[in-house]
This record gives C-alpha cells, structure tokens and sequence, in this order.
C-alpha cells in the first residue's frame, strides 16, 4: 500500500561520489548488511547503486537525526567507512534533511531499476505538490513505477528516486505521451527548474531495509 512519511518523520542521509571501481562497492555494502546492519538503530532501509559511469549515489533512511548520529559514533561504523571511503577518488559527501516525502505503491524491493535525479528548483515545494495532484493518473500512466522518494535540501536543491519494475519497462513509459492534464503538470514542474537536472541510473540497485 501507499506510505507517505514526512513532517519530520523520517531523516535521509544522501552520499555520492565517484569510485574508482563498482563491484568493491557492493561488496562493502553487503559487508555492511551482515555485519553491521542487524545492530543498528533506527535505519529504516536504504537504496544505493553505481552508475555505467562509476558515480555512486546512497540514500539511507532513518527514524531520525539522532538516530543516524549515534550510528555514526559506532566504533564499528567509523571503521567501515573509513575503509569505504577509500573505495572513492575523493571522499564522499553527505547531505542530511528531514524534508522527506515517500510514495511507495508497492514493495521497491521489487524494483530492478531505480533512477535518482538531483537539481535544484525556484520552487521545490511547489513541484511536490504538482507531483502529488494526481497521482491516480500518474499510476494509470505509469504503472512500471513503484515509488518515489523525495528529498528536500537547502539552497532550493532536491534528489528524487524513483522505483521501477526494470530498466526497459521504465524506457517505454518515457516514450508514452501523457494525457493533456498531465502534461501540463509536467510542463509546470519544468518551468520551476534551474539548469538541468543530473541523473543516476542504478542498473544494479542495492535495496535493503532490516526486514530485507
């Protein structure tokens, strides 16, 4: 069913970077999942993933700032990533908010593709809302799309996940011309843009919570 947290219900840490290679990424990853994850907490689950061209992004949920510090301050968690951050060629940013919206209509573990966009907007509270008005439609429409989660950051910037069955599926529902009320909700989010938004297709995506 539909989940959607906000009002300072959920905290997300988004880290990203570029690394040198993917396939040790994972594996610290999994590393972190057996061996860390089953004490933490808090952590409501988390999506990450290397793009073709070696840029990784993360977006770790939790319950809440406080949370995610005490996590941070785990002997255990320092060292992994310590030794996660030498998997990149510059040490990987954070960026932390509280300004979460979910919309998950099915599992995303399901999901074989997620794309994560960043950019920044005259109004990204505005875009949310256009985003959300119909979002009945939106389903009908775009049926291969699991969920979204939508994260707000100071200076007008956002990052947005979206969840796919698989990649291809995901490709044809871009090339669907959308009904006229559609449309026009797409071409008003578009108008409130800043530049071009940067794009981060996970073929492989990393999805896992403490019950996956």
């Amino acid at each position: 069913g539909e989940a959607r947290e906000g009002g300072g219900s959920v905290f997300v840490q988004v880290i990203q970077g570029r690394v040198r290679h993917a396939e040790p990424v994972y594996v610290e990853l999994d590393a972190w999942m057996k061996e860390i994850g089953p004490g933490t907490q808090g952590w409501l689950g988390s999506t990450a993933g290397v793009t073709s061209d070696k840029r990784f992004i993360a977006l770790a949920r939790w319950e809440s700032p406080d949370a995610a510090a005490r996590h941070s301050a785990r002997p255990e968690q320092d060292h992994w990533w310590r030794a996660f951050g030498e998997l990149f060629e510059d040490f990987p940013t954070v960026r932390e908010t509280s300004d979460v919206v979910t919309d998950l209509r099915r599992e995303p573990y399901e999901a074989r593709f997620v794309q994560v966009m960043q950019g920044r907007s005259t109004d990204p509270r505005r875009a949310y809302e256009l985003a959300g008005t119909h979002s009945d439609e939106w389903r009908g429409f775009r049926p291969e799309i699991l969920g979204t989660m939508a994260c707000l950051h100071d200076d007008d910037a956002y990052t947005v996940a979206a969840y796919f069955t698989d990649e291809q599926a995901a490709r044809e529902g871009e090339r669907r011309t959308p009904p006229p009320e559609l449309a026009t909700e797409m071409d008003e989010v578009n108008s409130l843009a800043i530049g071009m938004p940067e794009y981060y297709d996970l073929g492989e995506p990393w999805i896992h919570s403490p019950s996956h």
